[in-house]
């Protein structure tokens, strides 16, 4: 695709609807249902952002009642309401090079230890807006142009991989990226698309996009040298995480490596995973 006819990204904007429609007791069942599907832990105090998000819902769809909504959640076979809920209650916030010891460590120690490994694949477990797998791609290609590199980049939220898919993003969104990686993996927009920029379509076609439920989908068949899983976990209480890790370990190589974020903690989590540094977890070589 030529660079004047980038397509621009939509908004992600947080709704600010500020409707008074959800009850404490709506609220429980909402709560209940995002923790059985999806692993969230709802505390109480987002009951007022959760009523203005569903509120903002129930104006999208013409409803005129939180129980009208419920009964459509309830009701609904094809899935698209679950994940209508999840889009409007997740927050996707990331950046690019975001927390960069993981990818300094990734560059001087995984790709030296796994580089023999064809293809070298990477899971990105919760890419949320892409930010993530293109940091991660570009620090590959930069590191080592002929790594054959196959990215895989999950997330639950449906609105969140549209936008990662398309790998669009604005010129203050890239400046975190180092001046000369711009011209060599993206490709700048011109007259409308000014101000914008594409991953280039050789990185691109290299990475998979796909939704992932982190609590409930079977993990992929491939096994990583290294799978990022950062910042979604301070969502989930101690039974969940271990699930989460407990689940994630099993798609990592013996001897490869989990990285979570820097916010986070696996304190009291069951995992069979060894300590490497802060955020850095890796799987011991000889374990199932």
């Amino acid at each position: 695709m030529p660079p004047s006819t980038i397509e621009l990204p939509g908004t992600f904007d947080d709704p600010t609807y500020s409707a008074d429609i959800v009850s404490a007791a709506d609220f429980s069942r909402i709560s209940k249902l995002a923790y059985e599907k999806f692993g969230l832990n709802l505390k109480d105090g987002k009951q007022a952002l959760v009523s203005a998000r569903v509120g903002k819902l129930l104006r999208d769809q013409g409803l005129r009642s939180f129980e009208e909504y419920w009964n459509r959640i309830q009701s609904d076979r094809t899935g698209e309401a679950l994940v209508s809920l999840i889009n409007a209650l997740t927050t996707n916030f990331t950046s690019f090079l975001r927390e960069p010891e993981h990818f300094e460590f990734l560059k001087s120690v995984i790709v030296p230890q796994f580089a023999h490994t064809q293809p070298f694949r990477v899971w990105s477990a919760a890419c949320a807006t892409g930010e993530e797998p293109y940091s991660i791609m570009f620090t590959l290609a930069a590191l080592n142009a002929t790594l054959d590199t196959r990215l895989l980049a999950t997330d639950i939220s449906t609105r969140a991989l549209e936008h990662a898919s398309r790998g669009v993003y604005g010129e203050e969104q890239v400046q975190a990226l180092p001046a000369d990686w711009r011209p060599r993996f993206m490709l700048r927009g011109e007259g409308r698309s000014a101000g914008y920029f594409k991953a280039k379509p050789e990185l691109r076609q290299r990475m998979e996009f796909r939704r992932f439920n982190l609590i409930e989908d079977s993990v992929p068949p491939q096994k990583f040298p290294v799978v990022f899983c950062r910042n979604v976990m301070i969502y989930f209480d101690i039974p969940t995480k271990s699930n989460v890790v407990g689940r994630l370990s099993e798609a990592i190589l013996p001897g490869g490596y989990l990285f979570i974020g820097h916010s986070e903690s696996l304190s009291g989590v069951q995992h069979s995973l060894e300590y490497v540094k802060p955020a850095i977890y890796r799987k011991v070589k000889g374990a199932a």
